[in-house]
């Protein structure tokens, strides 16, 4: 059984922009989303992933990745997926021995810009960068699967 344990924050400023290692661009979209489960499908450059996560409880969940064919991701994301699509680059940047994803964000939820740090035990210590802003672990309104129907370009 995989287990995410994640914590979400806001980005502030450009200071991560000389440390990062790696980019790369992401599409994905939400087919179901209910309060126990979220399926998501995910163009990741040349690859393509089925996921399956449950429930968020604290900053963990139950998570399930399966790699698909990119051409039944893409019919998946243009004939059954919610609009608009999720569309982002990460960026990974090393800080204090942890990797951190920034995920800056366009189409729909451009200006948006998250750090996400995946952690081994909820309690884990990490250091805190210049650029780490508030923490959104815990507001929905910045879960993937909430900006794909609220995005954050609507947000007033």
């Amino acid at each position: 059984m995989a287990i995410e344990i994640e914590r979400k924050f806001l980005v502030v400023g450009d200071g991560w922009r000389d440390q990062v290692e790696d980019e790369i661009r992401l599409v994905q979209g939400y087919l179901t989303e209910d309060a126990r489960t979220t399926v998501r499908v995910r163009i990741r450059g040349e690859t393509a992933y089925l996921t399956i996560k449950g429930a968020t409880q604290g900053i963990s969940r139950l998570e399930f990745e399966y790699p698909i064919p990119v051409a039944d991701a893409e019919t998946l994301l243009h004939e059954l997926a919610v609009s608009p699509l999720i569309e982002k680059i990460r960026y990974r940047v090393r800080h204090g021995g942890h990797l951190w994803e920034l995920d800056v964000f366009a189409g729909a939820n451009a200006g948006l810009v998250l750090a996400e740090l995946e952690l081994e035990t909820v309690d884990e210590v990490f250091a805190r960068p210049d650029w780490l802003g508030a923490e959104v672990s815990d507001d929905p309104r910045y879960f993937n699967v909430n900006l794909a129907q609220w995005p954050y370009g609507n947000w007033s």
